[in-house]
């Protein structure tokens, strides 16, 4: 049984950044799709980044690209999020996803099976 826990979130000014980690542990050989989404108070839980773990192909939200980057640490079963200029519409709970292999990164929330408890990011103005 797979399980991820993010780290690395916390409270920042608007235009400065964090990196969000999620550690993988428990039996990882059959998921490749990693991914990242969040949910803020009130509104439903939105696709951030999606990243194929044994290729370097990603996908990214509208809302998050160029200031965003998803990355992993495959020998460390680890994987990041990176995020630049930070805006109050940045604020949420962001949680780690995995999935079942794909041949490309999605965004779409019903390809991923595992979840993490999540990492709140508080961006203010």
């Amino acid at each position: 049984q797979v399980q991820l826990v993010e780290s690395g979130g916390g409270s920042v000014q608007s235009g400065g950044s964090l990196t969000l980690s999620c550690a993988r542990s428990g039996n990882t050989n059959r998921l490749r799709l990693m991914g990242w989404f969040r949910q803020a108070p009130g509104k439903e839980r939105e696709a951030v980044a999606s990243v194929r773990s044994d290729a370097d192909i990603r996908l990214y939200a509208d809302s998050v690209k160029d200031r965003f980057r998803i990355s992993r640490d495959n020998a460390n079963d680890v994987l990041y999020l990176q995020m630049n200029n930070l805006q109050p519409d940045d604020s949420a709970m962001y949680y780690c996803a995995t999935g079942p292999w794909r041949a490309k990164p999605t965004l779409r929330e019903s390809h991923y099976d595992t979840w993490g408890p999540g990492a709140q990011v508080t961006v203010s103005a």
